[in-house]
């Protein structure tokens, strides 16, 4: 079985975006500090959403976890 590792660039699926958001909203959720730099006034406008914390990182790439795939047989 191969298995590729996801790289700068590639494209996520919307699967694997939610997994990805969705795990690091709850780490945030559980303490976790945050990886960007947000001030007062915008943790007050997003209304401290571990949600749209992640997301945020998510959006600027910095969100530290790694996706393998497992190609399907037409892929290779």
């Amino acid at each position: 079985m191969k298995v590729v590792m996801m790289e700068k660039g590639m494209k996520y699926t919307k699967y694997e975006k939610a997994r990805m958001i969705g795990a690091r909203a709850t780490q945030i959720a559980m303490g976790a500090p945050f990886l960007i730099k947000l001030d007062e006034e915008e943790l007050k406008q997003i209304r401290y959403s571990p949600l749209e914390i992640a997301r945020r990182e998510f959006e600027e790439g910095i969100i530290p976890m790694t996706v393998r795939r497992i190609p399907s047989k037409g892929e290779q």
